[in-house]
């Protein structure tokens, strides 16, 4: 009986030890790109990348501690080890590949263009767009479009701290298009455009790989994130927590 109640306590000691001992992996997110991810009137973070975020470190059996980040400072503070990686619809590229990792694709995305209803601009191509106005986030892949095609054709390109900002100014006249992600503008039109605008088009040849932002060397963290990936895939979890957001499955552009 004393054995048995000793083995019990020792049993219970290192549950509370391991319960102690429990990894925690920092995640950055945005909070300002709804609905991957968005912060309530609590101050909490949620959103499709939220949940993928958490779902990613249930099968790593770590704990994920979220951390708000606006989206200009977020490699920075990646590289300053304010947390472990990024989860926030980041898009790789040859320019942030020059800085940080990434792990494999968790959703590809496409570019698209919104413009008022009544617009008088028929095509997202270069010279449809070279005399009108259009607005894009700051430090991002639709920025980097807008700046790189439309502004040297001719456009007058402004970017925004945030998509809702930019939204904002399409509202209200002050843009004649905005460039955004595909599924993001699609909820914003849904949501808050109060039926002034509409859906242009796709921009051909910008489909990207959204993934998890890692260190540079940080390859075993990196391995990890590819195969919690690859397990919410497998499990189901991922087109659960899609289909919640979306309706659908969108690892792979519709």
């Amino acid at each position: 009986m004393k054995l048995s109640l000793k083995a019990l306590c020792l049993a219970g000691a290192l549950t509370a030890f391991s319960a102690q001992a429990q990894e925690t992996i920092r995640i950055g997110i945005e909070g300002a790109y709804p609905p991957f991810n968005a912060v309530d009137a609590s101050g909490k973070l949620y959103g499709f990348d939220v949940d993928i975020a958490n779902a990613m470190c249930d099968k790593m059996q770590v704990k994920c501690e979220l951390v708000a980040q606006d989206w200009d400072g977020i490699i920075p503070a990646l590289l300053a080890k304010k947390f472990d990686a990024v989860v926030s619809s980041m898009v790789e590229t040859e320019e942030r590949l020059q800085h940080v990792a990434f792990s494999e694709p968790y959703y590809y995305t496409v570019l698209s263009v919104a413009v008022p209803v009544d617009s008088d601009i028929t095509s997202t191509s270069a010279e449809a767009m070279k005399d009108s106005v259009v607005g894009a986030q700051s430090a991002s892949t639709q920025g980097m479009y807008a700046e790189d095609v439309y502004g040297k054709a001719g456009s007058d390109v402004r970017l925004y701290p945030t998509p809702d900002e930019a939204g904002a100014d399409l509202i209200n006249g002050r843009l004649d298009a905005m460039v955004h992600d595909k599924f993001p503008l699609l909820e914003w039109l849904e949501k808050n455009s109060e039926g002034c605008c509409k859906l242009l088009g796709d921009l051909p040849g910008t489909e990207g790989k959204t993934s998890v932002a890692l260190r540079k060397g940080d390859d075993e963290l990196r391995e990890r994130f590819n195969k919690a990936i690859d397990d919410i895939r497998a499990d189901g979890t991922y087109q659960e927590i899609s289909q919640r957001y979306f309706g659908m499955d969108i690892f792979r552009v519709q």
